[in-house]
């Protein structure tokens, strides 16, 4: 289990002044969830995800994972417990699509012939044939098969959470709704607590077994996504999902 624990993090202005990208966060990620980060632009979504891998570090508070506070393990060593996933893959353009998934596997000291049957199961994982798609490049990979690349990457370690900074938020609309329904069976697949940033209510519900609503740095409400529906716990809630983006979680 993760848990956040009165976590903030400020960040400075050019002219001097502090701001809270996040503040007072308290939230618990359950073992073997898909938990989505929601809200507007600017509320904290993206900061808390790096928070839990250390890409950024708490100002404030602590974060606890299996009940072991973060800020004492090995930064590197914390990471390799995590796969991360970005928007449009964050491949290498000059590594081969094997060396894109391997390459943390190689830098771990495995031999060849692991690394290779590794990344051919992965690929299998993400539906792209080894043979068709294992030396090719990212430039000859299409948006939704470099985003495929870039999740087999995310799980060639083993992970025990999976941290996906809106994955799908580059892709034209029927890819993306591809990629989202294919995600949706691979985590049944792989069983991992998954922490998932997003912009869209319909990817959030469709992905997440519970939504977390940030605003200005802040946790509003968290629950599945039909108790938001049918429970918001304040009146932006209730504007947020059942007004314009009402359908998106019916």
């Amino acid at each position: 289990m993760i848990r956040f624990e009165n976590v903030s993090r400020t960040f400075s202005r050019d002219d001097g002044s502090t701001f809270f990208a996040v503040h007072n966060l308290t939230l618990e990620v359950r073992e073997g969830e898909t938990l989505a980060l929601v809200g507007p632009s600017g509320c904290g979504k993206t900061t808390t995800l790096r928070l839990l891998n250390r890409l950024i570090e708490p100002t404030g508070g602590r974060i606890l994972l299996g009940g072991e506070d973060t800020a004492t393990v090995d930064a590197v060593r914390l990471r390799r417990r995590m796969g991360y996933v970005v928007q449009s893959g964050g491949l290498f353009p000059h590594l081969t699509a094997t060396r894109n998934i391997g390459l943390l596997a190689e830098i771990e000291g495995w031999p060849r012939d692991r690394i290779d049957r590794r990344v051919a199961e992965l690929l299998e994982l993400v539906r792209l044939a080894p043979a068709e798609f294992q030396h090719r490049y990212p430039f000859e990979l299409s948006g939704g098969q470099r985003q495929r690349v870039g999740v087999a990457r995310a799980l060639m370690l083993d992970p025990e959470i999976l941290l996906m900074d809106e994955p799908f938020g580059a892709l034209d609309p029927l890819t993306r709704a591809e990629l989202q329904q294919e995600f949706s069976e691979l985590e049944r697949l792989v069983q991992k607590t998954i922490v998932l940033v997003s912009h869209d209510l319909h990817e959030a519900a469709l992905l997440g077994d519970r939504i977390a609503l940030l605003d200005k740095g802040e946790l509003v409400q968290v629950d599945t996504p039909d108790a938001l529906r049918r429970a918001p716990a304040t009146p932006w809630v209730e504007s947020f999902f059942l007004g314009r983006d009402a359908a998106a979680i019916q």
